[in-house]
């Protein structure tokens, strides 16, 4: 019985509750029910219908093709844009810049647009904007062509990739929105792992202009019917289920723990991004095989999933605050694995250590980043609250690969570069901590 409840927001049956849902009360002034673990919530409205089967393993797959070709793709395609269109590494990588503060920018607007019912449309919407985004790709001669392009695939990512799709999923499961969001990046996390390879692969065999046009097909044949199918049939808007009034958004921006949230949310973007634009030329940078240079990125993201596998059999035994407080530290260690071998010249084994520690913290961390709002300032707001931290996110992320660029500009290397990006993994550990103990959701 145990093992058929487990799986069940993976086939779409019933969801139950949250294993954590009697550690996790309301905070001050919140309009969230204050239930026991077993007692029903009172609404006014009826509950969402229950998702068709295979709702969640489907979405996967999306999140799949998405993140392996929006944002794997440029760290393969960036020394082909230097040298077919002249550009420097600065002004190559500004376009993977600019498609992120798009994407940024358009959060909120995304996130309000799925609050009112309208997540078909959004993501159908963005997995046609990537396929014409790829598709144009392969025909650009001049830089602001490139802008131009990865502009529109910024707001194909903003329609399509992980916040969306998290926002979905706790509106179909409202209560195991944490379960069914490890489910869908057991796949998402693969990304990786599947696409680099397959990306070199077919840009050595055809070309990297045909190559992005066949990444096109995948979008307008795999994963828009996959949202045109899937996400009928959403729940509606939701109404407020209190008498009392509705909380203001703002009011929560007057407490710590959600700036401690926001830089932790925001620096750690920063950080993942510019490595995901960086992280095949660093390797080549350190002089190792080209079979290693595309085995560790392709590794992370099965160590993704093996993070997030640990998290998912392993959370009825630990303390869910404790788990979180212990997953950020494992980014910055990563990062200090990386640099000394950038400064020391180890051997290519340590790479891997690195590969270790980066693909289980960030596999983990995104899990930490989707439930953080919701656990430590409203369940009720998150998703508004985490739409908030779009434009500052969009700017971490749209100038974190610049100035990694830049950094191996001024110093020849990226030695420089990796030691900022550690320092501020710490910085944003310790502001995910002072919010942690400072939450008065946890403390209730």
């Amino acid at each position: 019985m145990e093992r058929k409840r487990r799986v069940a927001v993976v086939f779409g049956e019933k969801p139950y509750r949250m294993r954590y849902h009697h550690r996790m009360s309301t905070p001050a002034g919140d309009t969230t029910s204050r239930n026991e673990p077993n007692t029903p919530a009172t609404s006014t409205t009826p509950a969402p219908a229950r998702p068709p089967r295979g709702f969640v393993l489907w979405l996967s797959v999306g999140q799949l093709i998405s993140w392996g070709t929006l944002f794997y793709a440029f760290s393969l395609l960036l020394e082909h844009f230097e040298r077919d269109l002249q550009l420097s590494r600065v002004d190559a990588s500004l376009a993977f810049s600019v498609a992120l503060l798009v994407e940024g920018l358009l959060a909120f607007l995304v996130g309000q647009w799925i609050d009112a019912g309208r997540a078909r449309a959004v993501m159908c919407g963005g997995s046609a904007l990537a396929g014409l985004g790829f598709l144009l790709m392969g025909v650009v001669h001049e830089a602001w062509q490139l802008y131009a392009v990865w502009a529109l695939i910024g707001a194909a990512m903003a329609g399509v990739l992980y916040q969306p799709a998290f926002s979905v999923l706790i509106r179909r499961y409202p209560e195991d929105y944490r379960r069914a969001i490890i489910t869908l990046t057991f796949l998402g996390g693969l990304a990786s792992t599947v696409f680099i390879p397959l990306q070199a692969f077919l840009i050595q065999h055809v070309g990297w202009r045909q190559a992005v046009m066949l990444l096109s097909l995948l979008h307008f044949l795999v994963v828009l019917p996959i949202h045109v199918w899937w996400l009928r049939g959403e729940p509606p808007a939701q109404a407020h289920q209190s008498g009392e009034p509705r909380k203001r958004l703002v009011e929560y921006t007057h407490h710590f723990p959600f700036w401690g949230l926001a830089a932790f949310f925001v620096l750690f973007s920063g950080i993942a991004t510019a490595m995901g634009g960086h992280l095949v030329t660093i390797l080549r940078e350190q002089r190792l095989p080209e079979a290693w240079v595309i085995a560790i990125p392709a590794s992370i993201g099965v160590l993704q999933v093996a993070g997030r596998l640990l998290l998912y059999f392993t959370e009825k035994h630990l303390d869910v605050h404790f788990a979180n407080r212990w997953i950020p530290p494992l980014l910055p260690a990563a990062l200090f694995v990386l640099l000394l071998q950038s400064l020391l010249g180890l051997p290519p084994v340590v790479a891997l250590l690195y590969a270790l520690l980066y693909g289980m913290a960030n596999g983990m961390i995104t899990i930490v980043k989707a439930t953080a709002m919701a656990t430590y300032v409203s369940r009720e707001r998150a998703a508004s609250l985490n739409g908030l931290l779009g434009a500052p996110t969009a700017v971490a992320r749209a100038i974190a690969p610049s100035l990694l660029a830049a950094l191996w500009t001024a110093s020849g290397n990226y030695s420089l570069g990796l030691a900022l990006l550690c320092l501020v993994g710490i910085v944003a550990t310790g502001a995910f901590w002072m919010a942690q103990s400072r939450s008065e959701l946890r403390k209730a």
